[in-house]
């Protein structure tokens, strides 16, 4: 490899860093919700994986077993699209080029 590919390279490497690290903090702001029971339980989190809020509607207050499953269900939801939203940033700057696991944040 002569020297001006690895200036480029070095150069694109720098770039691609930068714009992951703002993708990161823009995640940060972007929210995602998970519903489960027709709206009864709502999670919302935002685009790095972090749980924000978690909503219970009154109608199921007294059933725990029913809280439980629909909070778990809803979290996972969120989660998933957190992440979902996080790969689709992350390929945007990377032109599609796997990162390593960890790198987008979640």
């Amino acid at each position: 490899m002569s020297m001006p590919d690895l200036k480029g390279l070095l150069e694109t490497a720098q770039r691609i860093q930068s714009e992951v690290a703002r993708v990161r903090e823009e995640l940060g702001r972007n929210t995602v919700v998970g519903e489960t029971g027709g709206g009864l339980c709502r999670c919302t989190a935002n685009g790095k994986g972090e749980v924000l809020s978690l909503a219970i509607d009154d109608a199921i207050v007294g059933d725990k077993k029913m809280i439980e499953d629909l909070a778990v269900g809803a979290v996972n939801i969120a989660l998933g699209r957190a992440r979902e939203t996080a790969e689709a940033a992350m390929a945007r700057v990377t032109g599609g080029l796997p990162l390593p696991p960890g790198l987008a944040g979640i």
